[in-house]
């Protein structure tokens, strides 16, 4: 048992620092591509913080081991909104962009509502994973579009100038910021051969330590006689989901406000779409011991996260307080008694 918790700890350093060296890759190439700083600290940095649950949950897969495949996406969304959301916005109260309140928090939504329709049976096919993954390319064809807008193109989502409302006043400083919170998000390296290494080098990392931390968690779980779904919603789900805990807990400490709520969101969209679209692709997965408890948390979470935010279009700390509390009694409800 020792063995497998030390082995543990390490998966979960290899899989933050394999994290790390992708999404710095990754972010510079698209940076030489054109995008914006915020576009890429929306997508890029979100998804690439959620390579650890995909290398995860496609390890998983292949393993058999459906539970714990679906587990880990399922508990990495209501850990991304329950925990992080909530410690970031403890740190300090996060002003929210309209983009983020009107389309993308909706797209989570659908995201989720799509998955537990999808998985009514506890299986996805080949086929509801081909349905997964075209919603992920739209998005992405989406985002992409709208951040090569051409410079003083309209923006739909701005707020509109002599906006009287408090609110808006303060998201619109929020928007007004935006520029500027996108510019820490990345920086280009010297030459595009770096960004590969940085792409390659993390990808090999993430592969090792993911192997490692199924291969360990799922021992764990068998000497405490705790199910596979169980661990991959609580433990694995955690581990996997520290990327984007450091990413918005740095972002909200810089005030960044956007990047810390729209790695969360982005993320939780590439957990459904982009992680469990591939992942039963490669295989059919058969979840059945994922219950209505799991994914009714994840729903309510979400549904749940809209109003908090369009609330003065500000996280304030006490709606923080009140995710993680929520968190605890998700927690009470799943763990073995």
């Amino acid at each position: 048992m020792i063995a497998d918790l030390l082995f543990i700890a390490l998966a979960l350093l290899l899989l933050f620092g394999g994290a790390e060296a992708l999404v710095r890759g990754s972010a510079s190439l698209a940076l030489r591509a054109g995008l914006s700083r915020l576009a890429v600290g929306l997508t890029v940095v979100a998804f690439g913080t959620s390579s650890p649950e995909l290398v995860v949950s496609l390890e998983a897969v292949l393993s058999d081991q459906g539970d714990l495949s679906v587990g880990n996406a399922v508990g990495s969304n209501i850990f991304n909104i329950a925990v992080i959301l909530g410690l970031t916005a403890l740190i300090c109260p996060i002003p929210v962009s309209r983009q983020i309140i009107k389309r993308d928090a909706p797209i989570a939504l659908g995201a989720a509502l799509l998955l537990w329709a999808l998985l009514a049976d506890g299986r996805l096919g080949r086929v509801d994973g081909a349905l997964l993954f075209a919603g992920l390319l739209a998005y992405l064809g989406m985002n992409l579009a709208l951040a090569r807008r051409p410079a003083g193109a309209t923006d739909p989502e701005a707020p509109e100038a002599g906006d009287a409302d408090s609110g808006d006043a303060d998201a619109g400083d929020a928007d007004a910021g935006d520029a500027d919170a996108g510019d820490e998000v990345g920086t280009m390296s010297r030459h595009w051969g770096i960004d590969l290494a940085f792409i390659a080098g993390g990808l090999g990392v993430l592969v090792f330590g993911s192997r490692l931390l199924v291969e360990h968690a799922v021992s764990l779980a068998h000497d405490f006689g705790i199910s596979e779904a169980v661990i991959g919603l609580t433990i694995v789900a955690a581990g996997t989901s520290m990327p984007e805990l450091a990413t918005s807990l740095v972002a909200a400490i810089r005030r960044q406000s956007d990047i810390a709520i729209g790695n969360v969101i982005g993320s939780n969209v590439f957990n459904v779409l982009g992680i469990l679209g591939t992942a039963s692709l490669v295989a059919p997965i058969h979840a059945p011991n994922i219950s209505l408890v799991d994914y009714a948390t994840m729903i309510g979470l979400t549904v749940l996260i809209i109003p908090l935010l369009y609330t003065g279009r500000i996280l304030h700390r006490i709606e923080g307080a009140v995710l993680l509390a929520l968190y605890g009694v998700y927690l009470y409800a799943v763990w073995p008694k």
